[in-house]
């Protein structure tokens, strides 16, 4: 199978995942965060994004379907998680653990029929404070950390000052073109 056309929406398969205690108690539950809406939701900036950004990925991350996991947890879980794996306490904002980091390069000429990505891991705790930080909502600020976490599934990292304002640059375009 091959890869979409150039800005064709690949196929999402999304495992999403919202921890309850997380959720909060807001009513009506903001969409994204809504366990009958989000994992559509979720599926449909995914893809958008992943069609945007198909013509600069490398021929090893073009694939006409993507598998992720994208899992909306509290503080408590993420400051776990943070510690295990980066060695950090407390919590954060976003962590994502990609898979192809440590997967061999696709052949030469060969496109993978489906991809698996990674996972994306967002504190709705601390989304849901930089929203009010920001001024702006909650939905903004989880659109932004989700894009962010994807490009860090692909490969983008930010080790510098100039990196980040190139993923940063790059957040914001997928943003503009996100599905409303």
């Amino acid at each position: 199978m091959a890869a979409p056309a150039t800005g064709q929406a690949p196929d999402i398969d999304l495992a999403f995942s919202l921890e309850p205690e997380a959720a909060g108690g807001a009513s009506p539950p903001e969409p994204l965060v809504d366990p009958d809406l989000a994992e559509t939701l979720w599926g449909r900036h995914l893809s958008a994004w992943l069609a945007q950004l198909g013509p600069e990925l490398p021929p090893q991350l073009r694939a006409p379907g993507y598998s992720l996991g994208l899992e909306l947890t509290g503080d408590d879980t993420i400051a776990e998680l943070n510690q295990a794996w980066r060695q950090h306490s407390g919590p954060t904002d976003v962590l994502a653990f990609a898979a192809q980091e440590e997967a061999p390069p696709a052949p030469a000429g060969a496109e993978p029929d489906w991809l698996e990505l990674g996972d994306i891991v967002i504190s709705l705790d601390t989304a849901r404070r930089q929203a009010d930080e920001a001024g702006h909502g909650l939905e903004e600020e989880l659109l932004f950390l989700a894009s962010h976490g994807l490009l860090h599934l692909l490969g983008w990292d930010h080790p510098d000052a100039d990196s980040l304002a190139a993923m940063l640059a790059r957040q914001t375009a997928l943003l503009q073109a996100s599905p409303s």
